[in-house]
């Protein structure tokens, strides 16, 4: 498995990237709204 991964890396490394701000901005907009309705 950590072969794998390893080679996963190795190629698309700016994929991964592109994955992660995804996830981030994900979470981000889930807080967001969650925190809404105690600000209204």
């Amino acid at each position: 498995m950590l072969k794998e991964i390893k080679s996963v890396l190795t190629r698309s490394p700016d994929t991964l990237a592109e994955e992660a701000a995804g996830v981030v901005s994900l979470f981000a907009l889930l807080a967001f709204a969650l925190y809404l309705p105690g600000l209204l």
